[in-house]
């Protein structure tokens, strides 16, 4: 009887190895990690975004004097919030942390890094190596061959209305969305998407667009995605420590859509570049024309419901609140930075949850934040 359980035993393990033998690269990889986290900078390859010369953030006086309300608190705690952190008028007004977090730890933005990509295809327009938001994308992806691709222009993948067959699932293990994070040829997944709508009518987020707005930025700009945000933002925004932006592979591509890790105090550099029209430190980063574009929403196109787009522009998401407009870029778990111009305020939330109802198109997180902050802003 021994034996015939052994035997048993032995066939269902050699049955397990031949699968997970054969099992694509990514699949294998995505059962190992099975969920996203924080902290996936550890278990891919990365590349560096270089600083330069630090720009020290100024300390308001009342710095940290405006605590969060005990009720907020236990819901910030209750996400799984790691940092929340206030700007006004360039200076810090709030700044916190929790589980072993600081403003030097690393942490995975998830698809704040779409917004960084976008603010990158403004400097290539500025510098005029993409001569407009209108050019075709198939002047710098040879690849996609045909009438229906040379319709879509990188506009229409700015604003996520590409018509590519993208999966845009998070619960599958065999939708490209998975294939993209774990798996370790970015481009190739990229070249073989194809166009199933018209581009330019309809928008879904797609994380696909964002990816193959990368390719673009390193067609256009002859470097890899990092460097060239080391070159056009990371230096000249003074941030204190280098970012990572992880890879599919060793020496590879970077995951342009989800995955740029940095601290709070050097996102919210992005943040007060946005508020302040493309502008750091006396210095136009990004033209202010094409800020204002980025943070518009895209009101020609409708979403699958055939509702108007009035919550996405150019990689950028926006909501009018308590009378106020505020754009903001945004990731998975909770990852947030608001730019708030009637309050000369930014606002940035890392973390490993967000909220699971919605108001609209809008987390109810964004919310709790929202209020919080504005409880300190004058």
């Amino acid at each position: 009887m021994k034996k015939i359980i052994l035997r048993i035993f032995l066939a269902v393990g050699v049955i397990l190895f031949s699968v997970w033998a054969i099992m694509p690269y990514y699949l294998s990889r995505a059962l190992i990690y099975e969920q996203p986290g924080i902290d996936d900078y550890t278990i891919f390859s990365n590349r560096k975004v270089n600083t330069a010369k630090p720009v020290l953030w100024a300390f308001r006086k009342d710095f940290n004097r405006q605590k969060l309300s005990e009720t907020s608190l236990l819901k910030i705690k209750g996400l799984e919030t790691v940092a929340f952190l206030v700007v006004q008028n360039d200076s810090l007004l709030h700044e916190e942390y929790w589980d072993g977090y600081s403003d030097s730890s690393y942490s995975n933005s998830f698809s704040v890094a779409k917004s960084i990509v976008s603010l990158l295809i403004g400097c290539l327009i500025d510098e005029g190596k993409i001569k407009s938001v209108d050019q075709p994308v198939t002047d710098f992806i040879p690849e996609f061959k045909g009438d229906a691709y040379q319709k879509i222009t990188v506009k229409d993948v700015l604003c996520m209305s590409s018509g590519l067959n993208w999966d845009e699932s998070y619960n599958s293990a065999f939708s490209k969305t998975t294939k993209a994070y774990y798996g370790n040829n970015l481009p190739e997944l990229i070249t073989t998407l194809k166009p199933i709508e018209a581009p330019g009518r309809i928008h879904r987020y797609k994380s696909g667009d964002s990816q193959l707005l990368s390719m673009i930025v390193e067609k256009a700009s002859g470097k890899h995605l990092a460097d060239y945000a080391s070159e056009k933002l990371w230096q000249p925004l003074g941030a204190e420590h280098a970012a990572l932006w992880s890879l599919d592979k060793e020496n590879g591509n970077e995951k342009a859509y989800c995955c740029f890790n940095s601290n709070a105090r050097d996102f919210a550099r992005i943040g007060q570049m946005v508020l302040d029209s493309g502008q750091f430190a006396g210095r136009q980063l990004v033209s202010k024309e094409y800020i204002r574009q980025a943070t518009s929403p895209a009101s020609w196109l409708k979403d699958e419901h055939g509702q108007n787009c009035s919550w996405y522009g150019y990689q950028f998401w926006m909501l009018n609140y308590k009378g106020m407009k505020i754009n903001y870029a945004r990731g998975i778990l909770g990852q947030y930075i608001f730019i708030i111009p009637e309050k000369k305020a930014v606002v940035v939330r890392l973390g490993s949850k967000r909220s699971s109802t919605y108001s609209g198109k809008v987390p109810d997180d964004v919310f709790l934040y929202l209020d919080e902050a504005l409880s300190m802003l004058r």
